[in-house]
């Protein structure tokens, strides 16, 4: 299925209907970095286009960025809390089950990077339903999870929404 054929009537609902803007938002971010959605869910082209049409219209760009963080970070927690509770079985779950793979790579980057892994896999699409869940299936620690987590989600907000939001602001002379 291609959704890049909803973008631009959901940033059209969005312009028309200014208050859903975090909620919407909210909801592509957690989608984006969630694992096993965010294989199928390509959120970022939403958000790029949702950023501009910020841009362009004036809405105010931080109600939508915290939304986008809160949304990003949810996503990678409960791809964690999945990730250590089914930690045995997870090699069963679509997409595991095709590309048994993903699991090994997953593995490779969280060992070789850490924390920083988790910090770096919300910018990475190919690893990023995979870091949480393997960071999860290997118990890392809580603490060090979600302050990776969090800071790079609102981070990876920021490089998503910002630009587009920004420069439409400087096209249309906002």
């Amino acid at each position: 299925m291609d959704f890049t054929e909803y973008v631009g009537p959901t940033v059209a609902f969005i312009q028309a209907n200014q208050a859903w803007a975090p909620p919407i938002v909210f909801g592509l971010a957690l989608g984006e970095s969630l694992a096993f959605l965010s294989l199928v869910l390509p959120s970022t082209v939403f958000l790029i286009a949702i950023g501009g049409m910020l841009g362009a219209s004036g809405i105010d760009f931080f109600p939508v960025w915290i939304a986008a963080g809160l949304g990003g970070s949810l996503g990678y927690a409960l791809s964690y809390w999945a990730g250590l509770y089914f930690k045995d079985s997870i090699h069963k779950a679509w997409p595991f089950s095709r590309y048994p793979e993903m699991i090994p790579k997953g593995q490779q980057f969280f060992d070789k990077y850490g924390a920083f892994g988790v910090f770096l896999g919300h910018f990475f699409g190919p690893v990023r339903a995979v870091i949480p869940v393997v960071a999860g299936m290997y118990a890392m620690r809580q603490l060090p999870f979600q302050i990776a987590n969090v800071s790079s989600a609102f981070l990876w907000a920021a490089g998503v929404l910002a630009p587009s939001t920004f420069g439409m602001k400087w096209l249309v002379g906002a």
